[in-house]
């Protein structure tokens, strides 16, 4: 019998998303193709690392296990390796016990082209190409970071998931304004429709999935945790408080900074995923949490 995905909440991953490949990637981007699959091949039964998006898989997944879950969420592995190179990654899937069982291996061809026949509500990889041609696609994504400083953390089963607002949860706007005719310009955009719901942006759609599953909680056994981590500050914090009340869902913590680094609310946090479209936020964040960049639709 099919099983219908599209009750589900997808999330696509890339295998180096996952697993810790720097070092293989290293060697495809200076030895080629042929030393890289010849690496990989003869360490078929040597365990991978974890990767960046590690722990939030671990997690997302222990989430369907939970009692009173309105939908279910599905995680895909997606690489461009050749399948052949599979059998490493399911050895390492068996060690920490992560129950994936979708897979798409395209030996080299471009990964976007596929999330739309999987139903994929977010996708993250460590590719910017995927990444972009994802997001021009309409898909939320990002580009996960590598890790500055990889730091201890409580081994917590709650998810900690933490947004930028301009951009991302967001479109961009409001973002280029200010960006094209700076602060004063901004503030009377914003002081001018703080009555009109912001437009959606990349992951406005992810953001409401996730409340939804939020809803079949109670308080006390709530799985998942959001935050917004917005530069915004009073008054433009106004349109982002009717906005998500127009979407008739919750954040659970929200920081208005009002341009102050972002770096030390994230580290308080300590998020399992942070989302930004800043570089300096980006790099700031992830010497402290798992980082995604999310980059502007382009065309």
């Amino acid at each position: 019998m099919a099983t219908d995905l599209s009750e589900y909440l997808v999330i696509a991953v890339s295998s180096r998303a996952l697993f810790n490949l720097e070092v293989e990637n290293t060697i495809f981007e200076t030895e080629g193709l042929e030393a890289y699959r010849r690496y990989q091949l003869e360490r078929q039964e040597q365990i991978l690392e974890p990767g960046v998006a590690f722990d939030l898989v671990r997690k997302i997944l222990a989430v369907n296990l939970l009692e009173g879950l309105p939908r279910r969420i599905e995680v895909v592995i997606v690489s461009r390796n050749n399948v052949e190179l599979a059998l490493r990654i399911s050895r390492s899937l068996d060690h920490y016990g992560l129950s994936i069982t979708r897979s798409a291996w395209t030996s080299g061809t471009p990964l976007s082209r596929y999330l739309g026949a999987f139903g994929v509500d977010l996708f993250l990889s460590a590719d910017p190409a995927d990444v972009q041609a994802a997001i021009n696609g309409g898909i939320a994504a990002a580009r996960i970071l590598p890790d500055v400083l990889r730091k201890a953390r409580a081994d917590s089963h709650e998810i900690r998931i933490a947004f930028d607002g301009d951009a991302v949860l967001f479109s961009d706007e409001s973002e280029r304004i200010y960006q094209q005719h700076g602060l004063e310009a901004f503030l009377e955009h914003e002081k001018a429709n703080a009555n009109q719901p912001l437009p959606d942006g990349p992951f406005a759609r992810l953001f409401r999935n996730i409340a939804m599953i939020q809803s079949g909680f109670t308080p006390e056994q709530q799985p998942i945790r959001t935050a917004l981590v917005t530069a915004r500050s009073s008054p433009a914090h106004e349109r982002v408080i009717r906005t998500l009340a127009a979407w008739e869902v919750r954040i659970d913590e929200a920081f208005f900074l009002g341009g102050m680094p972002k770096q030390a609310i994230i580290d308080s946090f300590a998020p399992d995923l942070y989302f930004d479209d800043q570089d300096v936020h980006c790099l700031a964040g992830a010497s402290v949490a798992p980082t995604g960049q999310v980059p502007w639709r382009q065309g």
